[in-house]
Protein backbone atom coordinates (compact mmCIF):
# COMPACT_ATOMS: atom_id res chain seq x y z
CA UNK A 1 0.00 0.00 0.00
CA UNK A 2 1.72 3.20 -1.11
CA UNK A 3 2.32 5.62 1.87
CA UNK A 4 0.10 8.85 2.46
CA UNK A 5 3.09 10.61 2.50
CA UNK A 6 4.02 10.08 -0.90
CA UNK A 7 0.65 11.16 -1.97
CA UNK A 8 -0.12 13.91 -0.11
CA UNK A 9 3.96 15.92 -0.48
CA UNK A 10 6.41 16.18 -2.58
CA UNK A 11 8.54 16.97 -0.21
CA UNK A 12 11.26 14.93 1.61
CA UNK A 13 10.34 12.41 4.45
CA UNK A 14 12.17 12.83 7.70
CA UNK A 15 11.98 10.09 10.84
CA UNK A 16 11.12 11.39 13.81
CA UNK A 17 10.97 8.20 16.39
CA UNK A 18 11.62 4.96 16.62
CA UNK A 19 9.46 2.32 18.29
CA UNK A 20 10.62 -0.79 19.58
CA UNK A 21 7.50 -3.27 19.76
CA UNK A 22 7.56 -5.71 22.49
CA UNK A 23 9.35 -9.12 21.66
CA UNK A 24 10.47 -7.82 18.19
CA UNK A 25 10.35 -5.37 15.57
CA UNK A 26 10.42 -1.71 14.78
CA UNK A 27 7.50 1.45 14.22
CA UNK A 28 8.99 4.29 12.51
CA UNK A 29 7.05 7.72 13.33
CA UNK A 30 8.00 9.55 9.61
CA UNK A 31 6.82 13.44 8.91
CA UNK A 32 7.04 15.48 5.08
CA UNK A 33 5.43 19.04 5.31
CA UNK A 34 3.35 18.52 8.63
CA UNK A 35 1.93 15.13 7.87
CA UNK A 36 2.81 11.95 9.66
CA UNK A 37 3.17 8.93 9.24
CA UNK A 38 3.25 5.16 11.45
CA UNK A 39 5.11 2.50 9.42
CA UNK A 40 6.23 -1.16 10.06
CA UNK A 41 8.72 -2.19 7.50
CA UNK A 42 7.45 -0.84 4.28
CA UNK A 43 3.60 -0.97 5.40
CA UNK A 44 2.17 2.25 6.25
CA UNK A 45 -0.13 1.37 9.57
CA UNK A 46 -1.59 5.02 9.87
CA UNK A 47 -1.00 7.90 8.17
CA UNK A 48 -2.28 11.44 9.19
CA UNK A 49 -3.87 12.22 6.10
CA UNK A 50 -6.14 9.15 5.73
CA UNK A 51 -8.20 8.08 8.46
CA UNK A 52 -11.70 7.91 6.92
CA UNK A 53 -12.18 4.28 7.56
CA UNK A 54 -10.49 4.18 11.10
CA UNK A 55 -12.85 7.36 11.65
CA UNK A 56 -15.88 4.93 10.93
CA UNK A 57 -14.77 2.14 12.78
CA UNK A 58 -16.37 3.57 15.43
CA UNK A 59 -19.01 5.70 14.35
CA UNK A 60 -20.64 2.59 12.43
CA UNK A 61 -20.17 0.57 15.24
CA UNK A 62 -22.21 2.97 17.42
CA UNK A 63 -24.97 3.02 14.36
CA UNK A 64 -25.28 -0.24 14.40
CA UNK A 65 -25.58 -0.64 18.11
CA UNK A 66 -28.72 1.66 18.05
CA UNK A 67 -27.29 2.97 21.57
CA UNK A 68 -24.36 5.40 22.90
CA UNK A 69 -23.78 4.84 26.27
CA UNK A 70 -21.97 1.96 27.41
CA UNK A 71 -18.08 0.13 27.79
CA UNK A 72 -16.02 0.16 24.84
CA UNK A 73 -12.63 -1.36 24.27
CA UNK A 74 -10.06 0.01 21.33
CA UNK A 75 -7.12 -2.04 20.26
CA UNK A 76 -4.28 0.10 19.09
CA UNK A 77 -3.91 3.68 19.50
CA UNK A 78 -2.28 4.60 16.45
CA UNK A 79 -2.72 8.35 15.79
CA UNK A 80 -5.99 8.77 17.94
CA UNK A 81 -8.81 8.85 14.49
CA UNK A 82 -10.57 5.56 16.09
CA UNK A 83 -10.58 6.72 19.70
CA UNK A 84 -11.55 10.80 18.84
CA UNK A 85 -14.23 9.33 16.20
CA UNK A 86 -15.37 6.75 19.62
CA UNK A 87 -15.32 9.79 21.72
CA UNK A 88 -17.82 12.02 19.93
CA UNK A 89 -20.06 9.22 19.49
CA UNK A 90 -20.48 7.92 22.38
CA UNK A 91 -22.06 9.50 25.76
CA UNK A 92 -20.61 11.04 28.23
CA UNK A 93 -21.83 7.82 30.51
CA UNK A 94 -20.24 5.57 28.68
CA UNK A 95 -16.31 4.75 29.25
CA UNK A 96 -13.35 3.97 26.35
CA UNK A 97 -10.27 1.72 26.94
CA UNK A 98 -7.80 1.77 24.80
CA UNK A 99 -4.86 -0.77 24.83
CA UNK A 100 -2.08 -0.15 23.44
CA UNK A 101 1.39 -2.70 23.34
CA UNK A 102 3.75 0.22 21.83
CA UNK A 103 4.58 2.21 25.27
CA UNK A 104 6.24 5.31 23.10
CA UNK A 105 3.07 5.35 20.93
CA UNK A 106 1.81 7.12 23.81
CA UNK A 107 4.37 9.09 24.11
CA UNK A 108 4.38 10.22 20.30
CA UNK A 109 0.34 11.56 21.22
CA UNK A 110 1.36 13.66 23.83
CA UNK A 111 4.75 14.91 21.83
CA UNK A 112 5.12 14.86 18.36
CA UNK A 113 1.56 13.98 17.40
CA UNK A 114 -0.65 16.23 20.20
CA UNK A 115 -1.62 18.41 17.67
CA UNK A 116 -3.76 15.58 16.03
CA UNK A 117 -4.96 14.24 19.42
CA UNK A 118 -6.04 17.46 20.11
CA UNK A 119 -7.78 16.89 24.14
CA UNK A 120 -8.89 13.60 24.08
CA UNK A 121 -6.39 11.93 26.00
CA UNK A 122 -7.73 14.51 28.73
CA UNK A 123 -11.12 13.09 28.36
CA UNK A 124 -12.31 12.01 31.72
CA UNK A 125 -13.83 8.58 29.41
CA UNK A 126 -10.69 7.49 28.67
CA UNK A 127 -8.33 4.81 30.51
CA UNK A 128 -5.51 3.78 28.19
CA UNK A 129 -3.40 0.41 29.39
CA UNK A 130 -0.24 -0.56 27.96
CA UNK A 131 -0.55 -4.03 27.07
CA UNK A 132 -1.53 -6.76 24.83
CA UNK A 133 -5.38 -6.28 23.66
CA UNK A 134 -5.62 -10.13 23.32
CA UNK A 135 -4.78 -10.21 27.50
CA UNK A 136 -7.68 -7.39 28.02
CA UNK A 137 -10.04 -9.50 26.28
CA UNK A 138 -9.35 -12.78 27.86
CA UNK A 139 -9.71 -11.52 31.32
CA UNK A 140 -13.31 -10.16 30.09
CA UNK A 141 -16.16 -11.35 30.59
CA UNK A 142 -20.21 -10.04 29.67
CA UNK A 143 -17.98 -6.65 30.50
CA UNK A 144 -18.41 -4.98 26.56
CA UNK A 145 -20.33 -3.40 24.34
CA UNK A 146 -18.03 -2.61 21.34
CA UNK A 147 -14.26 -3.94 21.10
CA UNK A 148 -13.18 -2.23 17.99
CA UNK A 149 -9.29 -3.73 16.88
CA UNK A 150 -6.98 -1.94 14.54
CA UNK A 151 -4.24 -4.02 15.89
CA UNK A 152 -2.56 -4.65 12.69
CA UNK A 153 -3.39 -4.27 8.68
CA UNK A 154 -5.81 -6.71 8.42
CA UNK A 155 -7.02 -9.93 10.70
CA UNK A 156 -3.24 -11.40 10.30
CA UNK A 157 -0.43 -11.29 13.17
CA UNK A 158 1.49 -9.32 10.42
CA UNK A 159 3.21 -7.10 13.03
CA UNK A 160 4.04 -9.67 15.32
CA UNK A 161 3.26 -12.85 15.31
CA UNK A 162 1.15 -13.39 18.93
CA UNK A 163 -1.25 -11.38 17.18
CA UNK A 164 -2.79 -14.91 15.48
CA UNK A 165 -4.22 -15.28 18.95
CA UNK A 166 -6.76 -12.79 18.13
CA UNK A 167 -8.03 -13.93 14.88
CA UNK A 168 -8.00 -17.58 15.19
CA UNK A 169 -11.10 -19.51 16.38
CA UNK A 170 -10.92 -19.63 20.30
CA UNK A 171 -9.41 -15.94 20.21
CA UNK A 172 -12.72 -14.99 18.54
CA UNK A 173 -14.43 -17.07 21.19
CA UNK A 174 -12.47 -15.33 23.72
CA UNK A 175 -13.73 -12.22 22.23
CA UNK A 176 -17.67 -13.23 21.96
CA UNK A 177 -17.27 -13.87 25.99
CA UNK A 178 -15.97 -10.17 26.33
CA UNK A 179 -18.93 -8.92 24.79
CA UNK A 180 -22.27 -8.13 26.50
CA UNK A 181 -25.29 -9.50 24.51
CA UNK A 182 -25.71 -7.79 22.15
CA UNK A 183 -22.06 -6.14 21.72
CA UNK A 184 -20.43 -6.01 18.51
CA UNK A 185 -16.69 -6.68 17.75
CA UNK A 186 -15.11 -4.44 14.64
CA UNK A 187 -12.00 -5.09 12.75
CA UNK A 188 -10.53 -3.30 10.85
CA UNK A 189 -8.59 -4.54 7.37
CA UNK A 190 -6.81 -2.65 4.52
CA UNK A 191 -7.51 -5.45 2.43
CA UNK A 192 -10.22 -8.09 2.19
CA UNK A 193 -10.26 -11.76 3.52
CA UNK A 194 -12.70 -13.50 2.36
CA UNK A 195 -12.42 -16.68 4.40
CA UNK A 196 -12.42 -14.12 7.79
CA UNK A 197 -16.33 -14.02 7.53
CA UNK A 198 -17.00 -17.33 8.12
CA UNK A 199 -14.77 -17.69 10.48
CA UNK A 200 -16.37 -15.33 12.48
CA UNK A 201 -19.55 -16.68 11.99
CA UNK A 202 -18.63 -19.85 12.76
CA UNK A 203 -17.79 -18.92 16.24
CA UNK A 204 -21.33 -17.68 16.72
CA UNK A 205 -20.93 -14.01 15.46
CA UNK A 206 -23.80 -12.76 13.02
CA UNK A 207 -21.62 -10.82 10.57
CA UNK A 208 -21.60 -7.95 8.21
CA UNK A 209 -18.69 -7.14 6.11
CA UNK A 210 -18.19 -3.36 4.72
CA UNK A 211 -16.55 -1.45 2.30
CA UNK A 212 -14.97 2.34 3.81
CA UNK A 213 -12.83 4.89 0.83
CA UNK A 214 -9.49 3.98 1.62
CA UNK A 215 -9.47 8.28 2.15
CA UNK A 216 -11.88 11.02 1.15
CA UNK A 217 -12.76 11.06 -2.68
CA UNK A 218 -11.13 7.47 -3.66
CA UNK A 219 -12.98 5.55 -5.60
CA UNK A 220 -10.79 2.36 -6.61
CA UNK A 221 -8.79 1.99 -2.55
CA UNK A 222 -11.12 0.59 0.04
CA UNK A 223 -10.84 -1.00 3.43
CA UNK A 224 -12.35 -3.06 4.83
CA UNK A 225 -14.41 -3.68 8.11
CA UNK A 226 -15.84 -6.50 9.95
CA UNK A 227 -19.12 -5.88 12.34
CA UNK A 228 -19.47 -8.79 14.09
CA UNK A 229 -22.30 -8.96 16.65
CA UNK A 230 -23.10 -11.05 19.19
CA UNK A 231 -26.95 -11.89 19.18
CA UNK A 232 -27.10 -13.83 22.33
Amino acid sequence: MASSLTRSSPDPVELVDIAEIPGGGQLRLLRSDGDYSIQFGSEELMGSCDHVSEEALATLTCQRLGHRDGNVLIGGLGMGFTLGAALAAWSARSSIIVAELVPKVVTWAGGPLAHIFRDHLADPRLTIEIGDVHNVIGASKDRFDAILLDVDNGPDGMIRPENERIYCNWGLRSALGALKPGGMLAIWSAYPAEEFGPKLEDVGFEVEEVRVPAFTGSEREFHHIWFAQRVR
